[in-house]
């Protein structure tokens, strides 16, 4: 059973992945190098934003280039850890489940 503090994480993850497609939206080189990694069209955006794995790859992307992330957080006022934070509970422990 999930506890108040691990569904606030979760919902809180979920708003710095949505937090990055808005402000990809208004870097359309960068918006356009995400999709064209990830194969989601720009129609396929707004079912996207409801997948698990689609917001992880959101963070991934970002995470994935510092000069992007601090230009991320720079413009929103979202903290890099806060970005990290939700990268690990979006991307889930390395290496996938433990056994």
């Amino acid at each position: 059973m999930k506890s108040q503090k691990d569904t606030t994480a979760g919902e809180d993850a979920e708003a710095v992945a949505v937090s990055i497609l808005g402000w990809l939206a208004g870097e359309p080189e960068l918006l356009s190098r995400f999709l064209s990694l990830t194969g989601v069209t720009p129609v396929e955006v707004r079912g996207a934003v409801n997948d698990p794995g689609f917001l992880a790859g959101l963070v991934e992307f970002l995470m994935g280039h510092e000069p992007t992330l601090l230009a991320f957080c720079a413009a929103t006022g979202i903290a890099p850890e806060a970005v990290v934070a939700a990268h690990a509970r979006l991307a889930g422990p390395p290496g996938g489940a433990d056994f």
